[in-house]
């Protein structure tokens, strides 16, 4: 044994140690770290499976199996409330076909049914989303297909079709306009969906100088529009992990053709994997935190749309953090729709990694009460 392993063995050993006073049995994590699998490998990329080639694949419908997920506390099953927010209920999602998974940024339709997520292998997938009492139940009429090039083609290097974010800005996911975000070869294009599934990019927003320094997999992460404020109609885009000299986090948003920079407080180290705007044009970011001696921690920030300005600061509010004693797994994708009683819904999803074997796809869904949190905290 390589020291290494030996030290992610060991540190795996204490996070479960940690994990058993959650009751969550340290057998069974002992035997995850004793075949040295990667278990908590959600975001340590050289532990992951190989992503599929998307070129061979059409599109097609696949089949995926929905398993509930009816509680978020692992000890507290009578729990709902975290933070500022309600869980509604969630999904384990699985599938035989192995093009399944990587999925890093979801948009969902306005009535909350149609949902459409892409994978960072290059792939799209649509589906319709069912609900009994108010809970995610069913995942069914499930395409897939590869995203393509300006010439038409399936994007081909693996650096080219990293797909890290979409936003549902004009339409439904079967017959609407996407963003779509790249991390490695960086940049944000503008799609059509139709029946036939995402055509080709019609044109794509690319870095400015500001931000061509963001590492390969770290970049164009969290991406949304902005639809209500001063700058309506503009693309936003936060990275992954890109600091400035204090230490914050670096985002931009495009006025015409001009990338305008702001910063976001970083809280704890945590990056930035997904964004997804409110009703009222507040934005709600989506952040994840892992290491080998806790493991995977989440947590969902809002800031406010009235702070955003070229060359802000924004700290935002804190609405939910959850732990590994909470059902979570590697978060990047976040979307958010309202419901019939004006109430925000954020649907969250899973990046497996393609290693199906330690990660889980999965899907959650949280409720914010209609007016509740109305202002944001910036300093």
């Amino acid at each position: 044994m390589t020291e290494p392993v030996r030290k992610k063995k060991t540190a795996i050993l204490q996070t479960c140690r940690r994990l058993h006073r959650h009751r969550i049995s340290i057998g069974f994590c002992a035997a995850l770290a004793a075949v040295l699998a990667g278990t908590f490998a959600v975001v340590d990329r050289s532990t992951a499976e190989p992503k599929p080639d998307p070129r061979g694949l059409g599109v097609r419908e696949i089949s995926v199996t929905a398993t509930p997920i009816p509680t978020f506390d692992r000890t507290d099953s009578s729990r709902h409330k975290f933070g500022k927010l309600t869980f509604l209920g969630g999904l384990r999602l699985s599938s035989p076909e192995k093009s399944f998974g990587g999925w890093s940024g979801l948009a969902i339709d306005p009535d909350g049914r149609g949902l459409i997520a892409v994978s960072d292998a290059g792939l799209w997938m649509t589906a319709r989303l069912g609900h009994e009492d108010g809970r995610p139940a069913t995942f069914g009429d499930v395409r897939t297909g590869p995203l393509k090039a300006l010439s038409g083609s399936p994007l081909g290097r693996e650096r080219d079709r990293d797909a890290e974010a979409v936003e549902l800005v004009a339409g439904t996911s079967n017959n609407g306009k996407l963003l779509i975000a790249f991390e490695q070869n960086h940049r944000i294009g503008r799609f059509d969906i139709g029946p036939d599934g995402v055509a080709p990019p019609t044109s794509y927003i690319r870095p400015d100088r500001s931000s061509g320094t963001m590492d390969g997999l770290k970049g164009f992460e969290a991406m949304t529009l902005l639809t209500k404020g001063r700058y309506r109609d503009s693309v936003i885009a936060i990275a992954e992990r890109l600091h400035d000299s204090n230490g914050d986090h670096t985002g931009w948003f495009w006025t015409g053709s001009t990338a305008n920079a702001f910063t976001l407080t970083d809280i704890d180290g945590y990056d930035i994997t997904g964004m997804a705007e409110l009703p009222g044009g507040d934005l709600v970011l989506l952040e994840r935190r892992f290491n080998w001696l806790e493991g995977v921690k989440m947590r969902l920030r809002r800031v406010a749309l009235a702070e955003l300005k070229p060359g802000a600061k924004i700290e935002g509010e804190v609405l939910l953090e959850a732990t590994m004693a909470q059902d979570i797994d590697n978060m990047e994708g976040l979307a958010i729709h309202q419901d019939h009683a004006g109430s925000a819904i954020l649907t969250l999803i899973s990046d497996d990694n393609f290693n199906q074997l330690f990660q889980r796809t999965i899907l959650l869904q949280f409720k914010m009460q209609a007016g509740e949190g109305e202002q944001a905290v910036v300093r």
